[in-house]
C-alpha cells in the first residue's frame, strides 16, 4: 500500500510538471513569504499541542467527510487552539489537493504541513509555493540518502521536516539525520492496524531536544492523556475532528497537561 501511495503521488506530480515547469514552481516557492517557524510553534509547553488535520478520506477508512470548504474548517481549527494544521494533498486515496493547501494558507496564520507522499524536490517546491511551512518525510518510504537529501532541501527553503517513523529502526534513521520534529505513527502501514502503546515504547529514549508527535489512534480525551503521559509534545488528529465537533474536541484536547 505504501509503495502504491508513493507511486501515485509521484505520477500525479509528473502530470503537474507537464502543466507548470519546475522553474516556474521554483520561482513561486522562492517568492513566498518566509515559512513560519514550526519548531517554535510546537515547542514543548505545559499543555499538549494539537496538529489538526484537514482529511476527507483514507485508505483504511474510505470517505470520512466531504469538507466542501477546507479553509473554513482550518479557520475553526486555528480559532479553537490548534497549534498547526495538516492538509492532505494526496489525490487518489485521501481526496486532497494542493488547492486545499492554498485555500487554507490564505485563511490561517498557523504553520501548515503538506501531508503527502513526498519523494522529490519538486514536491517540496510545490508545497512551499502553495504556502506550506512543514513537509512530511516518511522513513518507511525513503532510503537514507534520499531522506537526508530531502530534509536538507526542505531546510534550505526555510521549512521544517516532519519525519514520520513506525519502528525503533526508523527512529534511529530519523535521529541520524538530526530530526527535530519526529512523528511516531501507531498505524502499521502494511496492515493498517493501530497499536497506541508503540509511541511510549519508542519515545522513551528520544533526546530532549526532539519534539515528539503521536500519530493515529487519537479519538478521545483519554487517548490524548495517554499519549501525553507517554511523553508526547504534540498529537496529530484527523478523523476525530472531521467526523465530530472540532471546536469542542480541540478545546478538550488542548487542555490536556
Amino acid at each position: 500500500m505504501l509503495e502504491s501511495l508513493f507511486a501515485g503521488s509521484l505520477e500525479d506530480a509528473r502530470r503537474r510538471l507537464e502543466i507548470e515547469s519546475l522553474a516556474a514552481t521554483e520561482a513561486k516557492a522562492l517568492a513566498q513569504t518566509p515559512a513560519i517557524d514550526a519548531l517554535a510553534a510546537l515547542a514543548p509547553r505545559d499543555t499538549i499541542h494539537v496538529l489538526a488535520e484537514v482529511k476527507r478520506a483514507s485508505p483504511s477508512r474510505g470517505s470520512m467527510a466531504t469538507i466542501a470548504d477546507p479553509a473554513e474548517l482550518a479557520a475553526t481549527y486555528a480559532a479553537s487552539g490548534a497549534s498547526a494544521i495538516s492538509v492532505l494533498t494526496e489525490e487518489r486515496k485521501f481526496l486532497g489537493s494542493l488547492d486545499d493547501l492554498r485555500a487554507v494558507r490564505a485563511r490561517v496564520q498557523v504553520p501548515l504541513l503538506r501531508k503527502d507522499f513526498i519523494a522529490t524536490e519538486h514536491q517540496i517546491l510545490e508545497a512551499r509555493a502553495a504556502g506550506a511551512d512543514i513537509i512530511l518525510l516518511i522513513v518507511a518510504g525513503l532510503d537514507q540518502p534520499t531522506i537526508k537529501r530531502l530534509k536538507q532541501f526542505t531546510e534550505e527553503l526555510g521549512m521544517t521536516a516532519f519525519v514520520e517513523t513506525h519502528s525503533a529502526e526508523e527512529v534511529t534513521r530519523a535521529l541520524e539525520i538530526e530530526t527535530k520534529l519526529l512523528g511516531i505513527n501507531a498505524r502499521d502501514l502494511s496492515t493498517f492496524e493501530t497499536d497506541r502503546s508503540l509511541f511510549g515504547r519508542l519515545a522513551a529514549d528520544l533526546p530532549g531536544d526532539v519534539i515528539k508527535v503521536a500519530e493515529s489512534a487519537v479519538r478521545t480525551v483519554d487517548d490524548v492523556r495517554a499519549y501525553r503521559a507517554d511523553g508526547a509534545d504534540v498529537v496529530l488528529v484527523g478523523e476525530a475532528l472531521v467526523t465530530g465537533n472540532p471546536a469542542e474536541l480541540l478545546s478538550a484536547f488542548t487542555a490536556v497537561a
